[in-house]
């Protein structure tokens, strides 16, 4: 076992990341390990259309050497807390548990009938109620059995052509299935009389599972596609629950829906849940198999074979073994000069800085894969807590008493990653670490949406900004340069890459910041896209002006003659701070905005109406102008100095809340005929005495008889009468 830490000087006394090559290397690989002695291996891609998203080339697999955090070790775990996490969004929830995707089945034993070095294969299932509808297994091109068929040139090139295809479930799902015929057979764990042709496939992937799968046609899609290629039986064994049996076939899509079991033995008339049962029941009783739990989750690959990032803290001697970097040679520090035009690797490509020496004179080489930036993000916020702390990372009583993060807003973009990421951090940092008091980083989740735009190409399919391009006199898009016609996408979030971006300095040049933030926080609730709008900007910067108008106003009024409505006014003000308060700390920033549009129309009435005296008004004025320090910051500061009054956030009164009246909405037959005022809780015989004097409401009444009053208190009457 090897060990290394991922904090950059953190004591010895403090728990360490595991680095446990035999929980985290494939077996298949273990030939590889031995001859390298680095103890790590995987398959690294990126894909986009089966090319490199940024450079246009095609993409091929290949194997590297890579380090790996062993989260797998930590899915239970991660699954079962996050239903102690009330405060995050349940959309959030159910991305990281699908993500860790637990699954239930069982494992069940092929064996091979030809000569073999290997005796059986062992396939993982969630559906072995299909078992009789197997008509063959395929492997992966990594599963250990396929290296019998190393030196076959028909298998070295099947693999080179699995080598242009993507290894994602999305990139799988809609490529071609190929595959390639071992000649071998598995005996079908219940009829001795079919043997099972086995196939190494594109489509099987060697991180789920065993790497291996019995292929059901029938009732998988990749399954028939593969069988419908290679002439292989199609035997149905789940059926519709009304269908007839005799009469029911597949022919070109998989039946995948619930539904009755038949061809199937002891299986046959059960539903779906109960053979899945009742399979895993008797494959354990004959010890054909055992029932088994797995999961999506795989371990975090680590390595980053570039330059900017975090060094991996570990050496290799003269015999290959990976040795962890001492303490006191931490943190390791990039070099200043740097090839960043040689291929693969600068660090790799250096003269220098991977050569170092060991504190006995024996020479090592370093690690030259940096970290994946993940890493640094899954624990920055343990850093805040202690951030004067020069010795390590943090101080443990540091983080018991500033952890966890009562607030945490991100973009629901590292929904997984990310947010996954840092709490197994957590789990992995507290694995041995009893003093620390808590697993969980973040106690309350809020993810804001995205600022989006129309995106725009010109007819040689390149990006295009907002500003290149113009409308033409018969109101078409075209380009400023060349007058040539413009594509309209999608809106979508705004992205340099996609240069569907707005240049925030000229509208703030236009417009102000305060404008830009209060269309941002008006256009819809925060969790939400916002889909920029020079119109929607134009009009918060108009009601920006009337705020400031409004201001004036209130300043340079003359006494009022008449301040009947002071009370009015008050109540109205009251009501708003209450509203302000609450939605400003359920993040419902539109409602805000709505808020004091309505208190604007109430003053900007008062005002020009006489309404309200002169010391209410701007007393009450006050308060509202403080509700907008956090939304119109520029804006309030302003209006501050010229009230000469310091910051504060006003309070509310909860007795003015209080209604002493309520409105009452009158219907007959569901239609609404008047609205009466009356005492806050009036007896229920008074209001509907009172609701039958409204002329509109004897109208519609006329002679026919009242059947039924519906009575909704404090809010509505309804008479149903007799048609």
């Amino acid at each position: 076992m090897k060990k290394f830490n991922i904090l950059k000087g953190v004591p010895a006394n403090l728990p360490m990341i595991n680095i446990d090559t035999d929980m985290i290397i494939p077996k298949q690989f273990l030939k590889t390990i031995k001859r390298t002695g680095l103890g790590k291996s995987l398959f690294f891609e990126m894909r986009y259309d089966e090319k490199g998203w940024r450079s246009g080339v095609a993409v091929e697999r290949k194997k590297l050497s890579q380090w790996f955090f062993n989260i797998k070790k930590f899915s239970q775990e991660l699954l079962d807390e996050l239903e102690k996490l009330k405060n995050w969004p349940d959309k959030v929830k159910l991305m990281q548990k699908n993500w860790i995707g637990k699954s239930f089945g069982c494992e069940i034993n092929f064996k091979i009938q030809e000569k073999s070095d290997d005796n059986e294969i062992k396939v993982f299932t969630t559906r072995p109620d299909t078992i009789f509808g197997a008509s063959f297994v395929a492997l992966s091109i990594d599963h250990p059995i396929a290296k019998n068929f190393e030196n076959d040139k028909n298998f070295q090139n099947f693999k080179l052509e699995c080598s242009k295809s993507g290894t994602t479930e999305e990139a799988l799902a809609i490529a071609e299935k190929i595959g390639f015929n071992t000649k071998l057979f598995a005996q079908h764990p219940f009829k001795k009389d079919i043997k099972l042709p086995i196939f190494i496939a594109n489509f099987v992937l060697m991180d789920y599972g065993t790497g291996a799968i019995f292929g059901c046609p029938a009732h998988d899609q990749r399954d028939l596609d593969f069988a419908k290629k290679y002439k292989l039986n199609v035997l149905p064994v789940v059926r519709p629950k009304d269908s007839n049996p005799e009469k029911f076939k597949i022919d070109n899509e998989a039946y995948t829906e619930n539904g009755i079991l038949f061809n199937s033995d002891f299986l046959n008339n059960l539903t779906v849940d109960k053979a899945i049962n009742k399979a895993i029941e008797v494959i354990t009783k004959k010890k054909l198999g055992e029932r088994k739990i797995t999961f999506r989750l795989k371990d975090w690959g680590v390595s980053r074979q570039r330059y900017w990032g975090c060094p991996i803290p570990i050496v290799y001697n003269q015999k290959g073994e990976a040795l962890p970097v001492e303490k006191k040679d931490l943190p390791i520090l990039l070099p200043d000069k740097v090839d960043l035009n040689t291929k693969g690797n600068p660090l790799a490509n250096h003269p220098t800085w991977k050569f170092a020496k060991l504190e006995n004179g024996e020479k090592v080489i370093r690690e030259t894969d940096t970290l994946d930036t993940f890493v640094d993000s899954s624990w920055y916020f343990l850093r805040f807590c202690s951030p004067k702390y020069k010795k390590y990372g943090y101080e443990i009583e540091d983080i018991n008493y500033w952890m966890p993060v009562d607030q945490y807003i991100g973009g629901v973009e590292h929904a997984i990653l990310h947010l996954l990421y840092s709490r197994f951090f957590m789990k992995a940092l507290a694995f041995k670490n009893k003093k620390f008091n808590y697993s969980e980083p973040f106690e309350s989740l809020f993810t804001q949406g995205m600022v989006c735009h129309e995106t725009y190409k010109n007819e040689n399919n390149k990006w295009l900004y907002p500003d290149e391009i113009e409308k033409n006199s018969d109101g078409n898009l075209i380009t400023k340069k060349d007058k040539k016609k413009v594509i309209v996408g999608p809106s979508e979030s705004m992205s340099k890459s996609k240069k569907n971006t707005i240049d925030p300095e000229e509208m703030i040049k236009i417009y102000g910041a305060d404008s830009i933030r209060w269309f941002m926080l008006s256009d819809s609730p925060p969790e939400r896209d916002v889909q920029w709008s020079q119109e929607g900007v134009s009009a918060s910067f108009k009601f920006i002006q009337k705020i400031w108008k409004l201001n004036y106003d209130i300043l340079n009024k003359k006494e009022s003659s008449s301040s009947n409505s002071d009370i009015y006014l008050k109540k109205a003000v009251n009501r708003t701070v209450y509203n302000v308060t609450k939605n400003l700390n359920n993040f419902q920033y539109n409602v805000v905005i709505a808020n004091l549009h309505e208190i604007y129309n109430i003053f900007y009435e008062h005002v020009n109406n006489d309404k309200s005296s002169k010391d209410t008004l701007r007393n009450e004025w006050e308060k509202i102008i403080m509700l907008l320090l956090p939304l119109t910051p520029h804006l309030a500061h302003e209006c501050c100095e010229k009230l000469s009054k310091k910051f504060y956030w006003p309070k509310y009164d909860l007795k003015l809340l209080e209604e002493k009246n309520s409105k009452i909405v009158i219907q007959v037959n569901g239609k609404k005929r008047g609205i009466i005022e009356m005492p806050t809780d009036s007896k229920e015989q008074i209001v509907i005495k009172k609701s039958k004097e409204i002329d509109n409401v004897v109208k519609h009444i006329g002679n026919t008889e009242i059947i039924k009053n519906i009575y909704i208190k404090n809010k509505l009457v309804n008479f149903i009468t007799k048609k």
